[in-house]
């Protein structure tokens, strides 16, 4: 559990780096910055993944069946939030952080079919990681300016390019050998 906890500190530290060590990150310069915060995250995805496979299964609670179909209901929302940024259509006028609120509709459908602590300890930090980014980018930046809205037509072939990625998702768990759908 330990590098699991601890690639899920440095996750969210590489991605604060800017907001709570300003003076730290400003000293490195940007492209040095970007590289440091570049390394911290490859680190701490390598962590995480090898600390929560490599975890004990401490289960604490059993989730019911139903929760799988809610689970794939938030992760196509998240699949469709995670790329808003791209979109040129209206949906994305709606969010000010859709890729934040991605991450935590992502950590909240997988907190709701995994009852293990390593899941809680990855999902939970995420999901703690990504409310305090925004409440930082909040206090720290400007208001938020919408974007100009684009033709729905945009947000129609952004959500059927959406719908592809979340099948291959589905499909890599399935030959990672998590089946999600059916």
């Amino acid at each position: 559990m330990f590098s699991l906890i601890l690639g899920v500190l440095i996750w969210a530290y590489s991605h604060l780096m800017k907001r709570i060590t300003p003076a730290f990150r400003a000293k490195l310069g940007d492209g040095a910055g970007k590289g440091v915060a570049t390394v911290l995250s490859v680190l701490a995805l390598y962590l995480i993944i090898t600390g929560y496979r490599a975890a004990d299964v401490i289960v604490l609670w059993s989730p019911p069946d139903f929760l799988k179909h809610i689970n794939n209901l938030l992760m196509l929302i998240a699949v469709i939030l995670v790329f808003m940024q791209a979109n040129r259509g209206t949906l994305r006028t709606y969010l000010r952080h859709p890729m934040l609120t991605a991450v935590k509709t992502w950590a909240l459908a997988h907190l709701l079919v995994n009852g293990d602590l390593a899941s809680i300890i990855l999902f939970g930090g995420m999901t703690a990681w990504a409310v305090v980014d925004v409440i930082f980018i909040n206090k720290m930046e400007a208001p938020w300016q919408r974007p100009a809205k684009g033709p729905v037509l945009n947000d129609v072939i952004y959500v059927v390019i959406c719908l592809v990625v979340f099948v291959a998702i589905a499909e890599l768990h399935k030959w990672l050998g998590y089946p999600v759908l059916g």
